[in-house]
């Protein structure tokens, strides 16, 4: 963490603001703290967070978990990003416990990412932890390298998916959950 903050420290000389300024002289731990948490996906071991809750059920029709809040940093300004996640699965033999769901989107969310990978990153884990019959993850953000700097559209909406399984190879079911979520 020492080495973190003495970078913001250089970040903080290098715009041209004194770092020893009464309002600064924190500023660099107090924003390598920030950012620690703000990427502690890297720390984060997905099966601990599973933690074998994993429960055997009969039922196979879709399990979807919506307006998952979801902040993330992206990897080519280091700026947030931040929206939401819809995740369905269709289970098969077992059920995965509602509260990891919206934990393994913050583990991978909280790394440097750009949303498209992000997207298949939580959808391929989903259905490895799983074994679904398929996934689907449908995330939509707000960008801040776009709304605060570059071209400064403040209402854009970044929309990505990814279909596994049965969302990929049926129309009907990738149809059922579109009209779902609507």
């Amino acid at each position: 963490m020492r080495e973190l903050a003495q970078a913001f420290a250089s970040i903080i000389s290098g715009i041209g603001e004194d770092p020893n300024r009464d309002g600064l002289k924190k500023t660099p731990e107090r924003a390598a703290a920030a950012f620690g948490f703000l990427t502690q996906g890297y720390r984060q071991d997905i099966d601990k967070i599973v933690n074998k809750a994993l429960y055997p059920s009969d039922s196979d029709e879709m399990v979807i978990v919506r307006n998952i809040e979801m902040y993330s940093m992206c990897e080519h300004h280091l700026l947030p990003f931040i929206g939401k996640c819809h995740v369905a699965y269709v289970p098969d033999g077992q059920v995965l416990g509602l509260s990891k769901v919206a934990r393994i989107v913050d583990a991978y969310a909280r790394r440097l990412q750009i949303q498209e990978n992000l997207t298949q990153q939580i959808a391929n884990c989903i259905l490895e932890i799983t074994g679904a019959k398929g996934v689907a993850v449908i995330a939509e953000a707000q960008h801040m390298c776009m709304m605060m700097r570059g071209v400064e559209k403040q209402n854009s909406v970044m929309t990505t998916s990814c279909m596994l399984g049965v969302f990929r190879s049926r129309a009907s079911t990738r149809a059922e959950l579109l009209s779902l979520l609507k």
